[in-house]
């Protein structure tokens, strides 16, 4: 009885103390109901991820505008918005050698603490460092460094970075990019705000090197830096691409820099072509690659006038064939309202001229005429007399076709003698060629927008059955510091500063570019003291922004 008494003592004890909770199938479900109810909370923040951001109007204050959107996205650890840091202004190189090591040892007994070390480290903690404007505190630069970013992140700042409308630069360094979240990025530079016209992804390699979406033709991008992402001549393949094709041409890339990558001669080569039919592109940096002497002479024979390839011949006479039908079909028309006044203009300026020989002809038979009665009529002599012949001189003609030219004749006779020689022997002359000069002006216009719209329909030079195109004098800064380039390839530099600097001399007057301001090729495989190398340097001196402002200042001084 004492067993049958225990057994039934025992089944309503069990679930009051809950000690047999690992023997019983009901007490496993209730803890795994015990230990769901907790995350019975999550799936409603996780179903509110899609509404709640997007119900979120951004205020314009980056770091009350991504905290709010991370919350409401379910972050609970997210990096922090901060001022980008400054060297400490009594951090100066003029103290004294015997105070640093007093110094040292202070901050090292001061660092043992715990406290001072986890201080220390909050440097490496993923942060967004923000660059403000003195005045109005608007943010100007965004910093990202050492932590990756993930598509999640990219969609908080698609909606916390437009309403920055001051914003003007991102830099992105080893934040651990890929193909897909590049993309995602790219797709996001559109919706901020205009001012944004500088991007740098440093330290971020991507397996397909698909670096040259960033330079499409509706890309904002005016500065570009590349550097430290492994990019070869399969990147810089495609990136010449994006610089220019015989269809396509970038229009808004101002500054490249593909320093620290690893492009050698084919790379180069690649971007040489790119820079054939590039009329936009101002500075480029190919410092710490691997370009020899044949990417070198490639970059070099693009900075001058270089031969057109067969595909660019065709490409250029399907241009010129299309601009003339158009003006063709546009020059009956009145939709061209220019082409019909210039025309006036010309019949205009052949009309003023076969008049003005007439009435030169007329003058003279007209001014003997004066001479004649004049010193018949001295002895009545005074100003009436004068006035009488200028009457009678309107009127002495007395035959039918003559008199109708009378009162113009009489208008122009009350002018004196000496005004009618400057006015109407020297004034349809002058008048001419500044009309002349106008029209040509407003070619030279024309030929400047259509350069601008097509580089090959720049004026080529015919020589020996070949067309040669005037080189790219737009690009004004190149620096190839540290490659591997000998003397041979300065050899082919020297040749287009040489063509540059006498460019420049016969026509120092005109408003166009005039080549290379810059050309930094030290550090290479040839000594300092290359007779081309020296050449070069003295033909670039004259040509450099700092060299051109010292005598203007000693000039105001």
């Amino acid at each position: 009885m004492s067993g049958e008494a225990s057994t039934p003592g025992a089944s309503p004890r069990a679930p009051r103390p809950g000690t047999q909770k690992s023997s019983g199938t009901v007490t496993k479900k209730g803890d795994r109901g015990a230990k769901e109810k907790p995350a019975l909370v999550l799936p409603p923040v996780g179903e509110e991820e899609p509404k709640n951001p997007e119900e979120y109007q951004c205020t314009g204050v980056l770091e009350t505008d991504f905290a709010e959107l991370c919350t409401r996205s379910g972050y609970t650890d997210f990096p922090k918005v901060v001022t980008r840091p400054r060297p400490h202004p009594a951090f100066v190189p003029s103290a004294s050698m015997s105070e640093k090591p007093a110094q040292d040892d202070q901050r090292l007994s001061a660092s043992c603490s715990l406290n001072s070390l986890e201080s220390k480290y909050v440097f490496f903690r993923p942060t967004i460092q923000v660059e403000l404007e003195p005045e109005d505190k608007w943010v100007k630069e965004i910093y990202i460094r050492g932590w990756r970013v993930e598509e999640r992140i990219l969609g908080i700042f698609s909606k916390c970075l437009p309403p920055l409308s001051q914003l003007q630069a991102i830099n992105l360094w080893k934040v651990g990019l890929t193909d897909k979240t590049l993309s995602t990025f790219i797709a996001l530079l559109p919706l901020c705000a205009p001012t944004l016209r500088k991007v740098s992804l440093e330290g971020n390699p991507l397996p397909e090197q698909s670096y040259h979406k960033l330079m499409a033709a509706d890309s904002p991008i005016a500065h570009l830096s590349l550097r430290n992402n492994n990019i070869d001549d399969h990147g810089a393949q495609l990136l010449g691409q994006a610089l220019s094709t015989l269809r396509s041409c970038n229009r808004t890339l101002v500054s490249l820099n593909l320093a620290f990558n690893h492009i050698g001669d084919a790379g180069a080569g690649y971007i040489a072509d790119g820079l054939r039919l590039n009329r936009a592109l101002l500075w480029l940096s190919l410092a710490h690659n691997r370009i020899q002497d044949q990417g070198a002479l490639k970059l070099a024979e693009v900075l001058r006038p270089f031969e057109l390839t067969h595909t660019e011949v065709v490409e250029r006479r399907r241009l010129l064939l299309e601009k003339g039908t158009q003006e063709r079909s546009r020059s009956p028309s009145s939709s061209r309202p220019g082409d019909s006044k210039t025309d006036r203009e010309k019949n205009l300026l052949l009309q003023v001229n076969s008049a003005a020989l007439v009435e030169k002809t007329d003058k003279t038979q007209t001014t003997k005429t004066l001479k004649g009665l004049s010193k018949k009529k001295e002895k009545s002599g005074g100003e009436s007399v004068r006035k009488e012949e200028k009457s009678g001189s309107g009127q002495s003609p007395t035959q039918g076709t003559p008199k109708k030219e009378d009162p113009t004749k009489s208008g122009k006779g009350k002018v004196t003698i000496p005004e009618q020689k400057t006015s109407k022997g020297k004034g349809p002359k002058t008048g001419n060629k500044e009309k002349r000069s106008f029209l040509l002006e407003s070619e030279q216009l024309v030929a400047e927008a259509a350069e601008t719209v097509n580089p090959l329909l720049e004026p080529v030079e015919h020589r020996n059955g070949k067309v040669f195109m005037p080189g790219n004098k737009v690009l004004l800064h190149l620096n190839l510091l540290r490659n591997r380039i000998t003397e041979v390839g300065l050899e082919g530099f020297l040749a287009t500063v040489q063509y540059q600097a006498q460019f420049s001399k016969s026509k120092s007057p005109s408003k166009g570019p005039v080549g290379l301001l810059r050309l930094s090729l030290a550090k290479n495989c040839f000594s300092p003291q290359c007779p081309a190398y020296a050449t070069i340097q003295e033909l670039m001196l004259p040509r450099a922004p700092v060299t051109k402002a010292k005598p203007r200042e000693e000039q105001t001084t």
